[in-house]
């Protein structure tokens, strides 16, 4: 028997995972670590540590509690929070933390000067994208005009997944499905880097190689054999970001297709059977040749939980805590009894793209309970994501599958809540080990030992989320959407 080896880097924590050829999972490892916020609006995360120590760790402990050898291990596959920017050394050494990706809203000067220098008209033509706090284009611009020093030191940009490639393999490569993400130095048209738009931006030289997914970037070499315990010369594909590999991991394979990812961020992917343009969406290419995909994500989600966890149930045993708190939330009616959030605690991304745009608690009383705050939180989850699936109908992209993935799919009241906003049903699958599972198939898949469809063997569908009519919801949804709206003068204001 041989297996592939999938690693996925999130926020706040790495996910690795064995598969076998058949899609079991011979063993799980993860490992915490955290998402720095050095002041408002930042967040990053320190590459050695967080990243390439995260995946050594990890490694390491799958191959011990397993018992597999290195050598069975026919390829590695990695995906990692995305889309991130890391400057690095002639040597592949970081120069700084890494900036990551919509969450840190750092460059939105730079966002706005280049907009308003290139058009948004072009920028939405040539890279299928508005700039946003999303875009690494501006962030590497940030770099240049507040970090010369580090700048003229780079000898390559970086994300989270290509640094971790560079470390197995010694290749400096990116996919074409992050790549879309650096706008405006990526072209959608010719799908391949550009540099006439912002050309003060960086040198050609100093950005990775393109690859397909799916296309094996190098081998592991002897350093990193050494340090992970993998056998020197297994192959390793180029990654992805996180998302899309969670998407993979559940089944998104066919236009129409729409993943729903319950994590630190709701983040959306619908493939699409042409290229979807509206600024308040993201457009990549997909995985694999020929195919698109029409993204979307809140800028924080399952962060929140974790944030009123720590802050507001501290005398509760951490891994008690949020069911603890999932029971108190389902003793309170839908719509919370007349209190409504707004979940902008990093800003927004789509459809707002609104780094002022502030957290709230609105229409507290004296009759509110822990319970009440809890659910409204929850509450305002699932109507910032009706607000995204909202804005896609109107971009014409109405989704024939919705595939449901991630930690919070395990809360009935974030699960369900969200059918009953979006009007969706959701399908969840049997398997929700995540992006690390769907980077277990994409190895298999880049040594020609599986094919696309053979996920849904892999992993089938295991019940189905259908939507209900709720008055409370009905009630609260268009409230939370004026509350945004006539309050964001004041939060632009706060600064």
């Amino acid at each position: 028997m041989t297996y592939t080896l999938g690693v996925d880097i999130g926020t706040y924590e790495t996910k690795g995972v064995l598969v076998d050829a058949t899609g079991n999972v011979a063993a799980t490892a993860r490992h915490a670590h955290e998402m720095t916020v050095p002041q408002p609006g930042w967040a990053e995360h320190r590459p050695e540590e967080d990243w390439w120590g995260d995946f050594v760790t990890v490694t390491r402990d799958l191959i011990r509690q397993s018992g597999i050898a290195g050598d069975q291990i026919k390829c590695v596959a990695c995906s990692a929070i995305g889309p991130c920017m890391l400057p690095v050394g002639e040597q592949g050494a970081p120069l700084m933390n890494g900036v990551l990706y919509g969450v840190d809203t750092r460059a939105m000067r730079e966002v706005c000067d280049l907009t308003d220098r290139i058009g948004d008209d072009v920028l939405l033509e040539r890279c299928g994208n508005s700039l946003t706090s999303q875009s690494v284009g501006p962030k590497i611009l940030w770099l240049k005009n507040t970090r010369p020093e580090i700048y003229q030191a780079a000898h390559k940009i970086l994300t989270s997944t290509s640094f971790i490639v560079h470390r197995l393999t010694g290749e400096y490569v990116i996919d074409h499905y992050t790549a879309a993400n650096f706008s405006p130095l990526y072209d959608v048209t010719t799908q391949d880097w550009c540099f006439d738009l912002a050309p003060e931006i960086l040198p050609p030289d100093k950005l990775p190689r393109l690859l397909w997914s799916s296309e094996i970037a190098g081998h592991v070499t002897s350093a990193a054999a050494a340090a992970t315990g993998l056998a020197e010369g297994t192959p390793v594909t180029s990654g992805t970001i996180d998302a899309a590999a969670e998407a993979l991991s559940v089944g998104v394979r066919s236009n129409g297709d729409m993943m729903m990812m319950y994590g630190s961020t709701i983040f959306i992917i619908t493939l699409t059977e042409n290229r979807v343009q509206d600024g308040r969406l993201w457009y990549a290419p997909w995985l694999f040749p020929g195919q698109h995909a029409s993204m979307a994500g809140l800028a924080t989600s399952g962060t929140l939980t974790h944030w009123f966890r720590d802050q507001f149930a501290r005398e509760l045993p951490k891994e008690d805590a949020f069911s603890t708190l999932a029971r108190e939330a389902e003793a309170i009616a839908p719509g919370a009894d007349g209190l409504l959030f707004l979940p902008y605690f990093s800003g927004e991304r789509t459809p707002l793209h609104d780094p002022h745009a502030k957290g709230t608690f609105f229409g507290l009383n004296l009759t509110h309970t822990r319970g009440h705050v809890y659910r409204a939180l929850l509450e305002g989850i699932t109507f910032g994501t009706a607000h995204v699936v909202e804005t896609y109908r109107e971009a014409g992209v109405e989704p024939a599958r919705i595939l449901a993935v991630g930690g919070g799919t395990k809360n009935s009241i974030w699960l369900q809540g969200t059918s009953d906003t979006s009007g969706l049903s959701q399908i969840v699958c049997q398997k929700t080990v995540g992006a690390s599972y769907g980077d277990a198939f994409l190895a298999r898949l880049a040594i020609g030992e599986a094919q696309i469809d053979d996920i849904a063997t892999w992993n089938p569908a295991s019940q189905t989320i259908h939507p209900n009519d709720v008055p409370g919801y009905r009630k609260a949804y268009p409230l939370f959407r004026r509350l945004y709206e006539q309050t964001k003068d004041i939060a632009a204001e706060l600064g």
